[in-house]
């Protein structure tokens, strides 16, 4: 009998244990990384050789891992293989951590030794780690990913884990119909899995606005099947944190009820002033918040607050040193496109710091999963130096905006980035580009017209007659025109081009005296014109008395 009792303790002390982790892991889903280190922890203190405690401990390090610091779950997993070198799962975070550092071929090395250290009964959550790891990192390989979280899947079909991951694996490489089939099989094995609504919501918000029944649809599904799963509430927050700012209150309050406190907390509090445009309020709510947090490292997210901040108040140069300060303190992981955006555009208000905002601008577009994102990020740039006069610059952004997107190609697009290199003075791309223009649109007078003066540019002597193959379009196009009175502004030039071309080039003075005339059926009171006229009349004269000799 005490034989059989003090194998029930044991039983019941693994099962404690095992519970212990399971919670901690379902702290770390509800992003709750304080509740699930405190779970944690205690089993690693208790006994550090506890291979599952030390990993998931590190994985609350990792996943909270906005400070930019693998330090410390560096020194965890090598004080742990130390003790306990046969882990493969230390050895797949440590692997993690190798991808942090950039090591990719390390980690790899790290990767394959586990699963050929574990046998095959053992190996799926090996390769579910393996999966997560290359997933949560930016150096991993999403395709290595797929191919272990698919090994996984037939050592372990009915593990709604390993679909949660692979649709995360599919969502980053921008499969959505892959990331979404895997999601709802996550959901088929698993009913409560919150985080697999949460995601499709998200997948179908990137398609935009017209998907937003949909993308609603899963989110309330997502609060439905967990109403304590806090991201939710902290995304929706977000999404009416700039469309309505008492419902984003509303959905705040809920993550507050469902989440631990701590600085991220306050900084979500601190934003609403930021979006109420409160700028000076956020600025001090922020210094609040980094100022009371503790022995906590401040959420980094409180120095990007008052960056953006201080750029709204136009200060530029603490928003360029809150931006530094904010990157230097956040997981690069974390930065969003914007962020990147915002500096690089604070950095062109600074001399000789041009090509430092298009390196980071363009990071920005490259790393945006979001078309529309993208092309707002170059419209938003463009039009902002179009306003400034800074055409050369001007001209740039808008020129990468047409290859962006096929239906960027647009007049007013097309319109903008031609207009913008001539008055830039870049004259061959403006020409690159109404070329496009007149392709696309070949009866719109506009694009002939601009065509003809960058090639004016390209020829100012008039020498070579680049533009005059595009001045004669105008004329045409203006010919079949019924009502010609609001186009006088592009057609007249169109004729004093031919005036100066004929007189000029050719020494024909008929045609000079032609073009000339039919600028004066348009505008009868050109003073320059009347002055040719007579001019042209009195040579005319001269060549018909000549002729007669």
């Amino acid at each position: 009998m005490k034989r059989i009792g003090v194998f029930t303790v044991l039983v019941f002390m693994a099962t404690n244990l095992f519970a212990q982790i399971e919670e901690g892991k379902k702290m770390l889903e509800y992003e709750r990384f304080q509740t699930a280190a405190k779970l944690i922890k205690p089993l690693v203190d208790k006994d550090p050789k506890d291979a599952d405690a030390v990993y998931w401990l590190g994985q609350t390090m990792i996943q909270n891992f906005e400070n930019g610091d693998t330090a410390a779950v560096k020194s965890l997993y090598r004080s742990a293989l130390e003790a306990n070198p046969k882990s493969a799962l230390l050895l797949v975070g440590m692997g993690e951590v190798e991808l942090m550092e950039g090591k990719k071929a390390d980690a790899r090395n790290r990767f394959e030794t586990a699963i050929n250290m574990t046998k095959k009964k053992h190996l799926a959550p090996i390769l579910l780690a393996i999966g997560r790891a290359n997933i949560d990192t930016r150096a991993g390989d999403l395709h290595y990913a797929v191919e272990k979280l698919n090994q996984a899947v037939e050592l372990d079909y009915s593990n709604p884990e390993i679909y949660m991951a692979l649709g995360d694996a599919y969502r980053k490489l921008i499969d959505g119909g892959n990331a979404v089939t895997n999601y709802q099989t996550a959901l088929t094995f698993d009913p409560s899995a919150a985080r697999a609504a949460f995601m499709m919501g998200r997948i179908y918000e990137t398609q935009g606005i017209s998907q937003e029944p949909l993308y609603m649809r899963f989110y309330n599904d997502a609060i439905s099947a967990d109403p304590k799963f806090a991201p939710v509430y902290y995304w929706l927050y977000m999404y009416y944190y700039k469309r309505d700012v008492n419902k984003a209150r509303e959905y705040l309050d809920l993550y507050v009820k469902n989440t631990d406190v701590n600085s991220k907390l306050c900084y979500a509090e601190a934003s609403l002033f930021y979006v109420s445009k409160m700028y000076d309020e956020a600025i001090q709510k922020a210094d609040a918040c980094i100022a009371n947090s503790g022995d906590e490292i401040p959420y980094p997210n409180l120095y990007g607050l008052k960056a953006y901040s201080y750029d709204k108040l136009n200060n530029k140069d603490k928003a360029k040193e809150l931006f530094e300060e904010f990157f230097k303190r956040v997981n690069p992981d974390l930065i969003g496109p914007n962020d990147y955006a915002t500096y690089g555009r604070i950095l062109l208000e600074f001399p000789g710091q041009n090509a430092l905002a298009e390196e980071y601008i363009n990071k920005a577009i490259d790393i945006d999963t979001v078309k529309s994102n993208k092309i707002a990020t170059v419209t938003e740039l463009a039009q902002d130096l179009y306003q400034k006069k800074e055409y050369a610059q001007a001209g740039k952004w808008y020129t990468k905006l047409l290859y962006i997107d096929d239906n960027a190609l647009t007049k007013t697009n097309l319109y903008f980035a031609g207009y913008s290199n001539y008055l830039g003075d870049n004259y061959l791309t403006a020409d690159s580009v109404f070329k496009i223009y007149q392709e696309k649109y070949p009866d719109d007078l506009l694009g002939w017209f601009l065509g003809a003066r960058t090639n004016e540019g390209l020829d100012p002597e008039g020498e070579e007659g680049r533009a005059k193959p595009f001045w004669d379009k105008v004329i045409e196009i203006s010919d079949t025109m019924e009502n010609r009175e609001g186009s006088k502004a592009m057609i007249i030039p169109a004729y004093r081009y031919m005036v100066a071309y004929y007189y000029k080039n050719k020494d024909d003075v008929e045609n000079a005296n032609l073009y000339n005339n039919r600028i004066l059926e348009l505008a009868p009171d050109d003073a320059n014109a009347l002055s040719n006229k007579e001019g042209f009349e009195i040579m005319l004269k001269q060549r018909e008395k000549n002729q007669k000799k």
